[in-house]
């Protein structure tokens, strides 16, 4: 009994950019393969490139959420996009760049199915 009324702190070291950027892609149920599956169901191909997953580290640092801010991250810039793309059947792949990350830009769609040389397909 008294074991439950002592407090316990525990303290972490902070995850870097290459900790989270595997957090995000390389788990069997990660964020971006959920997203990825999401999409799939709409027929469409998402892709996000290397500087999108490096830019949601940055921020999840910057932030200091660490792994529990990745989510948020990409909810917030995910939202409009998986309202917008499914209403629209010709849309066939939707690539998250890094400006779509930070709010700069919207995602580049395309209407052709394949993948465009030197984007990660994760």
């Amino acid at each position: 009994e008294i074991i439950g009324r002592l407090p316990i702190l525990t303290y972490l070291n902070p995850l870097d950019k290459a900790a989270l950027r595997s957090i995000l892609t390389e788990p069997k149920n990660s964020i971006i393969k959920q997203y990825i599956k999401l999409f799939e169901m709409d027929g469409v191909d998402l892709e996000f490139d290397e500087a999108a997953l490096k830019e949601v580290a940055r921020l999840a640092i910057e932030r200091k959420t660490g792994a529990r801010g990745l989510r948020a991250i990409l909810e917030n810039a995910m939202l409009d996009i998986m309202y917008d793309v499914p209403s629209k059947p010709e849309i066939k792949r939707c690539t998250i760049t890094k400006e779509v990350i930070d709010g700069t830009s919207g995602p580049i769609l395309s209407t052709d199915a394949a993948l465009p040389e030197g984007n990660a397909a994760v």
